[in-house]
């Protein structure tokens, strides 16, 4: 399961409620992005509610694909925001905490360590063959982006 289908929408139960629609938890699963992201949806959400769906589409629902949101982009744009937090000195728990207060999306933090770990030895690899492919630039870069995430 990659690490998007692991952002949920925080309060659920509550925005379920409010829009007296169905949808799956998960915030990048396109069922939930068709009711949360259709305009006709966010009148019936409280005010708060309704701030952080309209900053999570303006951060990460803005590209000009013809298949947009579907296209990958806004999960990618959101791990590039993730990777961000850490590179600031964010910890996993600390992540959770900025994400849902900015977005009312969170992870469990055991799954953003996961994340990260796994962004950490991508970068061990890649530093590794850039290395042995004797692409200096390609190898410090890595480097730098793999302290970036280690903290």
């Amino acid at each position: 399961m990659a690490f998007p289908d692991k952002i949920y929408v925080k309060n659920h139960r509550q925005v379920v409620s409010q829009l007296d629609a169905n949808f799956p938890k998960g915030a990048f699963h396109g069922a939930t992005l068709d009711v949360l992201f259709s305009g006709s949806n966010l009148d019936q959400l409280n005010e708060a509610t309704q701030e952080r769906v309209l900053d999570f589409a303006k951060d990460f629902l803005d590209c000009n694909c013809d298949s947009n949101p579907y296209c990958g982009h806004p999960e990618r744009k959101f791990i590039q925001y993730v990777l961000e937090l850490r590179a600031q000195g964010l910890d996993p728990e600390s992540i959770v905490d900025v994400m849902t207060e900015d977005y009312m999306v969170y992870a469990y933090p055991g799954d953003v360590y996961s994340f990260l770990d796994n962004a950490v030895r991508t970068l061990e690899a890649v530093e590794e063959l850039a290395a042995v492919d004797g692409n200096s630039e390609a190898e410090r870069r890595a480097g730098e982006k793999k302290r970036e995430l280690s903290g």
